[in-house]
């Protein structure tokens, strides 16, 4: 385990830049051109970068970019 000290705004700024490459991985995933396998490796990116959200972000925050079960199968 690792320990990090930040500032409110260096949290800020990163939870600013969790949620753009989250939210253009949500837009990624409905682009119907991307391969099964790559949208496999865009999965596990999104499941590390919203692991890392969790730690910054308010759980009403967090809501907003969780993924149904139904949306893994559905692509």
């Amino acid at each position: 385990m690792l320990g990090l000290l930040v500032t409110k705004k260096e949290i800020k700024e990163i939870e600013y830049l969790i949620k753009r490459e989250l939210e253009e991985l949500l837009l990624d995933f409905q682009d119907s051109r991307i391969d099964y396998v790559v949208k496999r490796a865009m999965e596990e990116r999104y499941q590390i970068l919203f692991q890392l959200f969790r730690k910054v972000a308010t759980p009403s925050e967090c809501n907003r970019y969780i993924r149904s079960k139904k949306a893994y199968f559905s692509e």
